[in-house]
């Protein structure tokens, strides 16, 4: 599929860009580079093919979740700067 000037130039505007005169055929003929190879992808047969999300096998790298004893309240809130009633004390930030 071949792109005309006035077409690269309707890309351009709605994706917001900025294109010189210079630039105008080097697109034109990019974007219908691009356009080809589409074309041709589209007459493979894929009807035996199933749909994929990953082009190869992905599997969960994380570990299932083990319950573990956590630390004392007291523990944590040794280090706070301020301490009130079992929470951390921080300065308001919004009014």
């Amino acid at each position: 599929m071949k792109l005309n000037r006035e077409e690269v130039q309707h890309i351009a505007r709605l994706a917001r860009l900025g294109v010189d005169e210079a630039d105008l055929e080097k697109f034109s003929m990019q974007l219908s580079d691009i356009l080809e190879n589409f074309e041709i992808l589209q007459q493979i047969d894929t009807s035996g093919v199933p749909p994929t999300s990953h082009p190869v096998a992905v599997s969960n790298v994380m570990r299932d979740d083990q319950v573990a004893p956590s630390f004392a309240p007291e523990d944590i809130l040794a280090n706070a700067p301020q301490e009130e009633e079992g929470c951390f004390r921080v300065r308001a930030v919004l009014e």
